[in-house]
């Protein structure tokens, strides 16, 4: 993945005959050993391996040690002539598998997913990736069918970006040094540079490895030292001539953290590029040290074994590999139904990995590259063939975007009529419901959410100050604090029906993932969000200076396998706003689309053909038979527990659409129509408790 280590250009390695007596055929090797455990580790072990970041340091050295050569020159840089060479070494086989995916979108997915994937192939096409994963805080612990088939394409983009900033700072450098003392001071320029902004990087690692981890994994700021470690080795390469026996420690050390780091850190993904990623990077470093300067029969004997023909062989397909790996996983998953590949299926998704990876390696790359000077004709109309197909990718993605524009609606969908669209009614009282086409529909479900996430009232992901925002009649003299995360507020539609009606105020209090929570390890999809503590304690000691009459939040959580329960942190935050003098309401939860453990969005399987019923989930699976609230909530006399599960499920299952009304807009949030239609069963259920009507 990323650039090869030829010593005058990038576009491939150079013949066997023609290689120089310096070149690191090991490295070669170390590329292909990484990318096996890439692939091993997504496949059957559902986490990061640390190969990528053993990537990220070779990248960094290749690509630095060309622009080094190239900068120590008399002649000049030749920026174009390098751009060039990367373009044709990188997008040719991302431009193919990009096609295929979107190929096997439009032919194996629903199209409520298309729109996603239209601005996945964008983002990856231009090497953005990562900052798109970023936006959405993307699940990159393990595959599921729920997962995007380009989530792995963040490295590439990181790359990429990395690519065009060292290429500018080194010809920024090139050009100063030749007027102010020549090209010896383009390596110490370098190396100060290149220190510097390693310990930046590091440390802004560092800090969102604490703070926003899921934003950090994919931020190329905090991955930026994993590169510039690689700019550093190269540029240090004239002294770094450790003894023979340190070689030999070196190696045997280097290639054990290669292979033990996905054994050794579990949970990389919760933790790199954090200081936790000094073992892969400092593995990836000790290899490149101990055959630094030597010629290979001198190689410490890891090394040697690196540049063996099965790894090279597995290091020339090492980006094509790459490259095809991970949506094979997807695809393969998403037709299966499956949450994990097991050991048969993973051989299959393996095998045909490879077998593409050669094919793209053979037919693909190796035509294309500059080096194909025996016959030029065919690498200029193979790239005119990768440009038309660029081109077509382009143009589909960002058509099918801009049609999707003009069809998705930019709010929530207006007040439906009740007599047509009864909604919970239809559950819980019988409602008459006519034949009408179902609302929100399938291109208006994404959009019709509650209004704190079209009025930015809720705190997303990367706010830590609390956000709060008034609805209701703002003078009434009585108020309902509604606090929490997302879940807590789905059901802001119904109680603004409540307030227009009988005159309350609701003050919110949201952040998005965040239950009030007291809890120090708090996690989010297996992500720690410390910001998420912080906020909850805040929020609690505000609601204790303001007093409302009433604090709304959810009361339970889905449990990891089946049915729901009410965790013990939940009961210290009760115990905090009991202590404050507050009177909780703590509403159930409502059930979470999920098959063996894999979320799915109701919009896609109702796309796919399944109905109603088929694309719900059973009640039994998603819910406990007795609210797990009673129990709890019994023993806090300022803690009020409430049910609406009757509102939302049949008796045995809770289906997609009720009442003519589409429930869920995504997998687990209430449309804004739906919650609306939940008004009068919360309404009665509510009465009693708060005695306003």
């Amino acid at each position: 993945m990323g650039t090869r280590q030829e010593p005058p250009a990038i576009a491939g390695a150079p013949a066997p005959a023609a290689r120089k007596a310096g070149y690191r055929e090991d490295l070669d090797g170390l590329r292909g050993l990484a990318i096996a455990l890439v692939v091993v580790f997504h496949v059957w072990f559902g986490r990061v391996s640390g190969g990528v970041d053993v990537f990220l340091v070779l990248s960094g050295f290749f690509f630095t040690g060309l622009l080094l050569r190239r900068a120590e020159r008399p002649e000049p840089l030749g920026a174009g002539a390098i751009l060039r060479r990367t373009a044709w070494r990188l997008l040719p086989a991302l431009v193919v598998v990009l096609a295929a995916v979107v190929v096997a979108t439009v032919a194996m997915r629903p199209y409520t997913q298309w729109s996603t994937l239209a601005a996945q192939t964008l983002a990856s096409l231009l090497y953005y990736q990562n900052w798109q994963l970023a936006w959405s805080w993307s699940d990159y612990l393990a595959a599921d069918p729920s997962v995007s088939p380009l989530q792995h394409l963040w490295s590439m983009a990181v790359q990429g970006q990395f690519y065009l900033a060292a290429l500018l700072v080194v010809a920024a450098v090139a050009w100063v040094a030749r007027r102010r003392g020549g090209a010896a001071l383009v390596r110490a320029a370098l190396l100060a540079i290149v220190a510097v902004l390693t310990l930046a990087s590091l440390l802004h690692a560092t800090r969102g490895a604490a703070t926003a981890q899921g934003w950090n994994y994919y931020d190329s700021l905090a991955r930026g030292w994993e590169l510039c470690a690689g700019a550093a080795l190269i540029l240090l390469a004239p002294v770094l001539a450790p003894p023979r026996l340190l070689r030999s420690v070196l190696a045997v050390a280097g290639v054990l953290g290669v292979v033990g780091c996905g054994w050794f850190i579990l949970d990389g993904a919760n933790r790199f590029p954090g200081p936790a990623a000094l073992l892969p990077v400092g593995a990836a470093a000790a290899v490149i040290i101990a055959g630094n300067g030597l010629a290979a029969p001198e190689r410490p004997w890891p090394n040697r074994l690196l540049a063996s023909r099965t790894a090279r062989r597995l290091g020339d397909i090492a980006y094509p590999l790459y490259l095809w790996h991970w949506p094979i996983l997807i695809f393969y998953l998403a037709d299966r139904g499956q949450p994990r590949a097991g050991f048969g299926d993973g051989l299959v998704i393996i095998g045909v990995s490879l077998a593409l990876a050669w094919i793209t390696h053979r037919w693909i790359e190796e035509p294309l590259r500059e080096r194909a000077a025996a016959a030029p004709a065919a690498p200029a109309r193979g790239r005119g063939g990768v440009l038309v197909l660029a081109g077509a990718v382009l143009v589909a993605s960002g058509g099918w975007l801009a049609i999707t524009e003009r069809l998705h609606p930019g709010s929530a969908v207006e007040v439906l009529d009740a007599r047509l669209y009864p909604g919970a009614e239809a559950l819980v009282a019988g409602a008459a419901v006519p034949e009408m086409r179902m609302r929100p529909t399938l291109l208006e479900a994404p959009a019709d959410g509650p209004p704190p996430t079209h009025d930015g009232c809720i705190a997303d992901w990367d706010t830590r100050e609390v956000v709060s925002c008034t609805y209701g009649d703002p003078e009434a003299g009585r108020t309902l604090a509604v606090v929490g995360s997302s879940h807590a507020e789905h059901w802001l539609p119904a109680l603004q029906v409540l307030a227009a009606e009988h005159s309350f105020r609701i003050q919110v209090y949201l952040k998005m993932g965040c239950p009030l929570t007291l809890d120090d390890n708090v996690t989010y999809k297996g992500e720690p969000i410390p910001d998420c503590r912080d906020w909850s304690r805040e929020v609690i000691d505000r609601l204790g200076a303001e007093a409302p009459d009433w604090v709304f939040t959810t009361g339970t959580r889905p449990r990891a396998d089946l049915g729901d329960e009410t965790p013990a942190e939940y009961l210290d935050v009760w115990s905090a706003l009991s202590d404050r003098g507050l009177r909780t309401i703590t509403i159930r939860d409502t059930p979470w689309l999920r098959r063996d453990a894999v979320r799915y969005k109701a919009v896609d399987c109702l796309a796919g053909g399944g109905n109603r019923l088929s694309c719900g989930i059973p009640r039994g699976a998603a819910l406990d038979e007795v609210n797990p609230l009673l129990e709890p909530a019994s023993h806090y006399p300022a803690v009020f527990p409430i049910d609406l599960t009757d509102a939302v499920c049949e008796p045995e299952m809770c289906a997609v659409v009720e009442g003519n009304v589409l429930v869920y807009h995504d997998e687990h949030h209430l449309t804004a129509s739906y919650s609306r239609s939940l008004a009068g069963p919360l309404g009665r259920e509510l009465q009693p408790v708060l005695n306003w009507w």
